[in-house]
């Protein structure tokens, strides 16, 4: 999540979502932007692409960025997840990094969300749960390095996306979570 969402103006965001286009900045082949700015509360801008979309997304009046895989993704459920996740980092250090924000976005790296968005193969039910809790314990366990962590599942409603909260009281980097991943 951002840690001054205030502050945040999501206007230069477009032509940065572009340039990532032109420069093949991520690995997934990267086609369109589409702002909904003016939604409350909703998908702020997205970079559309064909395996994946990326955004920084109000939902929830929470700002942060939204990494959302739609293409199936070889490996084991670590694999996919580890994937994942580096993906939404990456595009959280490049975010920070760019000259045209002047500083402007800075992620708190305490609070993570991740979902399924596939209700077939991921039903928000407690077997679920079960199975996935274990790859994500795993994950935070190395990318907070060893650090003091919660988990908070969202509501048992078949009707929503199954999702995890992830919190840590201590703050880290984009840079940092990236090479604790590399560990």
């Amino acid at each position: 999540m951002v840690q001054n969402p205030e502050d945040v103006d999501l206007e230069p965001v477009i032509p940065i979502f572009h340039r990532w286009i032109q420069e093949g900045a991520c690995e997934e082949l990267l086609l369109d932007v589409a702002d909904y700015r003016h939604v409350p509360a909703g998908p702020g801008v997205v970079l559309i692409g064909h395996e994946a979309n990326y955004s920084v997304d109000n939902t929830s009046n929470r700002l942060g960025v939204r990494y959302n895989r739609k293409a199936v993704l070889d490996g084991n459920a670590r694999d996919r997840l580890e994937q994942a996740v580096r993906a939404a980092i990456e595009a959280c250090q490049r975010l920070e990094d760019d000259s045209q924000l002047h500083g402007s976005i800075r992620f708190n790296g305490r609070e993570m969300e991740m979902f399924i968005n596939d209700r077939l193969l991921g039903p928000n039910s407690d077997r679920t749960r079960e199975a996935v809790e274990p790859e994500i314990r795993a994950l935070c366990q190395r990318l907070f390095r060893g650090a003091t962590y919660s988990l908070q599942h969202g509501p048992s409603d078949p009707r929503q996306l199954f999702s995890v909260s992830i919190r840590t009281e201590k703050s880290f980097k984009p840079s940092e979570l990236l090479e604790n991943l590399l560990v």
